[in-house]
């Protein structure tokens, strides 16, 4: 089964061929495009032909990019100025996905409920929740003209009522959700101590029929770690067996079969070195080289739920 690593893995702004050389040469197939997921960068002409061919360089597929909410163009802003620039930023992306060849969706952050959210603290939510909806709205038709599905992530502590909303409000070829285990297993800990158990797995079970793209990392329960898997407290094979009972195989967009996707940054494992202001090769190498063995594992759960899903 191919496997996607994401490419931020040490850092999400300047150049990304350091990563997708040690990327490639680790063996994964693929890459999510992390890269300016956190800002307002906009992907002009000559920066996606680089980036195309950085990934033929490499011998690499473009599964999913990380679409980015934006510091001041936010697709959800209630400040109308500031969505429509959001607008633009995630047509960015779709434009992006769709010159690049990418094989899966455009995965966007939306304004979310937690678990502990009070009745005061719901007003500003909603209103995000509308403007995502507006924008959502004039992106449809854009989703359509690129043949490319908008997925939407659960965070920490989501009660999913966002995503469910959305979800039900548009068509299922064109929004989806993106699973992100690592939120998914974090607990409340502002209520109890010890912190109750994430509900992620429960949320993806209702809606596995959905599932476009995945973010595959580890933790304790206790924050979003980004370690590697089958390093926390993730009850990895219920998620494979989810997994494999998903439309998460569903043929992509190129009709091909879509990679599993790490999003383990090596900040958050034993093999960074937090006294150096460069990590030495060998030290990613050997980051990368574990998370491989680790995808292979998981890959070999998943696989043996869809094998006997079929028998």
């Amino acid at each position: 089964m191919d496997v996607a690593f994401a490419t931020n893995f040490l850092e999400s702004t300047g150049s990304p061929v350091f990563q997708l050389k040690m990327i490639a040469e680790a063996g994964f197939t693929h890459v999510h495009w992390c890269h300016h997921w956190n800002t307002d960068f906009l992907y002009g002409k000559y920066e996606i032909e680089q980036c195309s061919k950085w990934l033929k360089e490499f011998g690499l597929g473009l599964t999913d990019i990380h679409g980015s909410e934006g510091q001041e163009k936010s697709w959800y802003s209630p400040v109308e100025y500031q969505r429509k620039a959001g607008v633009e930023l995630v047509l960015n992306r779709l434009q992006m996905m769709d010159a690049m060849g990418g094989s899966g969706v455009v995965v966007m952050h939306i304004p979310w409920y937690r678990t502990v959210t009070t009745p005061e603290q719901r007003p500003p939510i909603d209103a995000c929740y509308d403007a995502v909806c507006r924008s959502l709205d004039e992106l449809m038709p854009y989703c359509e003209k690129y043949n490319c599905a908008i997925a939407v992530e659960n965070t920490v502590c989501d009660t999913f009522e966002t995503i469910s909303g959305i979800l039900n409000r548009y068509p299922e070829k064109y929004a989806g959700l993106i699973y992100d285990s690592g939120h998914g297993n974090v607990g409340d800990r502002w209520t109890y101590d010890p912190p109750r158990p994430g509900d992620g797995l429960d949320h993806l079970e209702k809606w596995k029929h959905r599932l476009k793209a995945m973010h595959l990392h580890d933790n304790d329960g206790t924050g979003d770690q980004h370690r590697e898997l089958f390093a926390g407290s993730i009850d990895w094979n219920r998620l494979a067996k989810i997994l494999a009972e998903s439309s998460y195989f569903t043929p992509g967009r190129d009709g091909s079969i879509r990679p599993i996707s790490l999003e383990v940054l090596m900040p958050n494992t034993p093999y960074y070195d937090k006294t150096l202001k460069e990590q030495p090769e060998s030290q990613v190498r050997e980051f990368l080289s574990d998370s491989f063995m680790r995808s292979q594992k998981f890959a070999e759960q998943v696989q043996t739920y869809r094998i006997n899903k079929t028998n």
